[in-house]
């Protein structure tokens, strides 16, 4: 039997009306996933209250300011372009007495959960967690765990934060983006080979390696930080990219998840690494029989999911233009949860980049729709543990049903 072969006994047979249904229910999967997405904006925006929004925009030293008759206010630059600020959304001008600063207030009526800056901020945060979730992804195809994927998010965030403190203030982006991304995916690959290479090395499960190198990696940073942030980086990683402004908001975090999960669809579904995922995942023994190298195969998604969470703590300092010593605490709870309500299963063998990234949007739907709502936000542990069940719970009965179907 050929490794095509055991990758094919892997997910449930080996005609090719297997693979086409194979394809056929991660589709569906992903549709149900969008669906879902689609009806809880749709019920968050019907039950959220109109708040007045408040936009700023600092006018330009050399511009000037003129005010109709009717209440419009219009920038108008040394150029001759001009911007209108229109009376409905009630412009105010106002300067700093101390710097001389003018800045135009604009006020408008929107949906607390249905606008541009709510939208964004619930993309921008579920970036952190479906970058992480994709490596899940392979972790949990290959029929293993990863629990250390917070404690290695948070380690690298730290790591690569000290190298950006310590980098001149002055210097441009292409030296201190490298510098930030390189460091924090290089920490973080090395926890991820760590992992891999104690669980094939010692032949101990995943749950135990990872549950030891939670702890452990979380006592590192304390030792490491001393209880203390660390910021201080040079503006080009943050707001000259990580925190890049377009049209009023910050885009940069969610190219990356989308970049991402491009990647990772087209690794799990179209190279040799992602068949022998599958079949490991599916049917370690048969996979050996076939003469797949599982032990270097897990190695490798160990140290890949580790870069991934080494890549999210890169965007998180850009973002927030620091780290913290708790960052990435329980966030291997939400990662495991995004990746098993994306359609992974916990027994390997299925799972798509795709389905963890609208898992996570799912999980930041339910975060921002318990803060909009008003819901005390200590329940949000409880919200993601009952999801974790009833994902897993369903993802059972639907493999029992396919399986008295056949």
């Amino acid at each position: 039997m050929g490794e095509g072969e055991a990758t094919k006994q892997a997910v449930g047979g080996a005609t090719p009306g297997r693979w086409a249904g194979f394809r056929r229910v991660f589709g569906a999967q992903e549709s149900g996933l969008l669906l879902v997405i689609v009806l809880m904006m749709a019920g968050l925006t019907l039950f959220s209250p109109t708040i007045e929004q408040r936009l700023t925009y600092n006018v330009p030293t050399d511009a000037s300011i003129e005010r109709s008759p009717d209440d419009a206010v219009r920038v108008v630059l040394p150029s001759g372009r001009a911007r209108v600020f229109e009376p409905e959304v009630r412009p105010r001008v106002i300067e700093s007495r101390t710097t001389g600063v003018r800045t135009v207030v604009t006020t408008t009526p929107v949906n607390r959960f249905l606008n541009l800056t709510n939208l964004t901020q619930v993309a921008t945060q579920a970036s952190f967690i479906a970058i992480m979730a994709v490596g899940m992804t392979a972790i949990i195809v290959l029929a293993g765990i990863d629990l250390s994927i917070g404690s290695i998010y948070g380690l690298a965030a730290f790591v690569g934060a000290m190298a950006m403190s310590a980098l001149d203030a002055s210097v441009g982006w292409w030296i201190s983006v490298p510098v930030g991304v390189g460091v924090c995916c290089l920490v973080g690959a090395a926890c991820g080979l760590a992992n891999g290479l104690m669980i094939v090395g010692f032949r101990v499960h995943p749950f135990v390696i990872t549950l030891g190198m939670m702890a452990a990696l979380r006592g590192l940073i304390f030792v490491l930080s001393q209880g203390q942030s660390i910021g201080g980086f040079p503006p080009s990683y943050t707001s000259g990219f990580f925190r890049l402004e377009f049209l009023g908001v910050y885009p940069v975090p969610i190219a990356f998840m989308v970049v991402v999960a491009l990647i990772g669809m087209f690794v799990l579904s179209r190279t040799v690494l992602g068949r022998r995922v599958f079949a490991t995942g599916g049917n370690e023994t048969a996979a050996r029989y076939a003469g797949i190298p599982v032990g270097r195969v897990k190695i490798i998604v160990y140290t890949l999911a580790g870069l991934l969470a080494g890549l999210s703590g890169a965007i998180y300092c850009g973002y927030f233009g620091a780290a913290e010593p708790g960052a990435g605490t329980a966030y291997e709870l939400q990662v495991i949860a995004a990746t098993v309500i994306g359609g992974a299963s916990l027994m390997g063998g299925r799972g798509t980049a795709a389905g963890a990234v609208l898992g996570a949007i799912i999980i930041q739907l339910i975060n921002n729709g318990m803060l909009i709502l008003e819901i005390d936000q200590q329940y949000n542990q409880i919200v993601m543990g009952v999801a974790i069940i009833l994902a897993v719970v369903i993802d059972q009965a639907k493999q029992r049903l396919g399986a008295r179907g056949r």
